[in-house]
């Protein structure tokens, strides 16, 4: 990954963060579009190249898909096949982050807006002081090259143990081929002692069902906007940049600027720790809509799984404890998106459709995502009958 040039090869050109902050302190412009990719490349991989998907284990995938597709539909009622068949991309770790970093665009725009305030000086810097023209430099370099870092850093361990596009509940852009990020699935099987080819299929069942609930366009688009607004919503302490960087002695060479990403790299150096109060405000509004999508997708794959997959009480139990498993990374990445991913929300989520359907039915249940207004509030998703009510159904 290192880059070379006239003047041979840079000398941070192994570490991404390290060799972007040195071009730009060269003036060669603005992080660029690499960056995210390369630093997430490294993280999924631990630096190694990796080989892409067998062509037969890509065919065999695609054919589960198809059988996943006609058992969703058929289970929801919702059309997938407007434009011809889902797509599929059973891809390696790097093309899942690849894909993953286009996909997520959006979100860290939005972060890279809300970090640029933190890194605003004070306006009494003295002029003619050289670490302060320096701290002047970095901080117009900073936003940027955080958003990158951070969406590296994120892409690239969820790329490490993501099964498909969906392992978190964020919208893709609707004319997206789902991932299936193959090495990942096969691994978690052989770990688990799991049946390959059910879980394969337990994971294209999972990603279609996502796939169907995300692909309306009512409630992607109301993902979105609490995503977005929370990614915005960050702030920081306008001194922190200074307190970090202000010790700093530029001629230990690259030793500083080795404790700069050091220091950069911590979770809590890039959020500053400072949580505003309009992601309070749109938090509940949030963590309802996830519990409700993912309680309604996990009760269609109940609906299908146990019918289809032989082995899917194992499957689910193995596959539904990983993912409330989470480790520091995790957690970081559930931090940077807003979402609650614990087994308390999920089991909120399964709570809410499991009464759903004891009062109403399964019909009832169908009702959940059909138009903008039937979406639910907080407190209906902890009280299913006030949603039934208020969309006038018996509950």
């Amino acid at each position: 990954m290192s880059d070379s040039g006239p003047a041979g090869p840079e000398p941070f050109g192994e570490i991404p963060f390290i060799g972007e902050l040195m071009r730009m302190m060269q003036g060669q412009g603005n992080p660029s579009h690499d960056a995210p990719r390369q630093i997430a490349h490294s993280i999924a991989n631990d630096g190694q190249a990796e080989p892409n998907v067998d062509p037969s284990d890509r065919m065999a995938v695609e054919q589960l898909v198809r059988v996943a597709e006609l058992q969703v539909s058929a289970t929801t009622g919702i059309a997938l096949d407007k434009a011809g068949p889902v797509k599929v991309d059973v891809v390696n770790r790097s093309q899942w982050a690849d894909q993953t970093i286009s996909d997520y665009r959006p979100i860290f725009d939005a972060l890279s807006g809300s970090l640029s305030a933190g890194f605003e000086l004070p306006g009494d810097l003295p002029e003619d002081d050289p670490m302060s023209a320096m701290l002047a430099g970095l901080s117009k370099m900073m936003a940027p090259l955080m958003s990158s870092m951070t969406a590296g850093t994120m892409v690239g361990n969820l790329a490490r143990r993501a099964l498909g596009g969906y392992d978190l509940p964020v919208p893709r852009p609707a004319e997206n081929a789902l991932l299936i990020a193959l090495p990942n699935v096969d691994a978690f099987g052989d770990e688990w002692s799991l049946d390959r080819n059910d879980l394969r299929l337990w994971v294209c069942l999972h990603e279609v069902a996502n796939h169907a609930v995300m692909s309306i366009p009512h409630v992607r688009d109301r993902m979105d906007d609490l995503l977005s607004r929370h990614a915005s919503g960050f702030t920081s302490d306008p001194d922190r940049i200074e307190s970090k960087l202000g010790d700093f002695d530029l001629s230990k060479g690259p030793e500083a600027l080795a404790d700069i990403q050091s220091i950069l790299g911590d979770p809590d150096t890039i959020l500053g720790a400072v949580r505003s109060p309009e992601q309070d405000a749109l938090q509940p509004d949030l963590t309802a809509l996830v519990a409700a999508i993912t309680g309604y997708v996990d009760h269609v794959m109940d609906l299908i799984g146990g019918k289809l997959i032989g082995s899917y009480p194992m499957l689910t139990e193995a596959l539904r404890r990983r993912r409330v498993e989470a480790d520091k990374a995790d957690r970081f990445v559930e931090r940077i998106l807003g979402l609650e991913l614990d087994r308390a929300q999920y089991e909120r989520g399964s709570a809410f459709a499991a009464g759903i359907v004891e009062r109403a039915g399964e019909d009832g249940l169908s009702r959940l995502f059909a138009a903008p207004e039937n979406l639910p509030t907080p407190n209906e998703v902890d009280a299913p009958g006030l949603w039934l009510a208020r969309i006038d159904l018996p509950g």
